[in-house]
């Protein structure tokens, strides 16, 4: 897989999730989620969908439009590539892909893997679910004698999202 293609699905996966490369690069799930996505609904859909978030940059940038209220119109707002694209963010937070609705198959196809599974083995542990709450994936990873009698603490820096 090239390099520039799983660059370029990080920055939309940035975008899409408000964690930073850092962060998602650290999950050990940046391939095998772009895979997920290439196998689910094909390679070159993945791709228009990459085209489309960086056409949204470049509006972003000549117009002065905040580039979450672009990719709002042009990129999740687009009946093709929305879908898609709030698979994807469900995927980092959750480590499964959702199959798509029948009535999208239906108008666009997809391929013979788009049904709902967890991707991999560590999907679940790396779920950016955890983070985001605070909290460590039950029967996962060991959060410490009776961390799970006090309730999660959500880190002040997701609050602001």
């Amino acid at each position: 897989m090239s390099t520039a293609r799983l660059e370029r699905f990080l920055a939309f996966s940035i975008e899409a999730t408000g964690y930073s490369g850092h962060d998602l690069l650290g999950t050990g799930e940046a391939q095998a989620y772009l895979d997920a996505a290439d196998t689910a609904v094909g390679g070159d859909l993945v791709d228009r969908l990459l085209d489309c978030f960086e056409e949204a940059r470049d509006i972003a940038a000549q117009t002065g439009v905040p580039l979450p209220a672009v990719v709002r119109r042009e990129l999740l707002g687009d009946t093709r590539l929305g879908p898609v694209a709030r698979n994807i963010a469900k995927m980092w937070y959750s480590g499964i892909w959702f199959a798509l609705p029948r009535a999208w198959v239906d108008a666009y196809g997809a391929g013979e893997r788009n049904v709902t599974v967890t991707v991999d083995a560590n999907a679940y542990i790396e779920g950016l679910v955890w983070p985001t709450i605070g909290a460590n994936p039950p029967g996962a990873k060991a959060p410490g004698y009776g961390s799970w009698a006090l309730p999660p603490r959500i880190p002040a820096a997701r609050r602001d999202r």
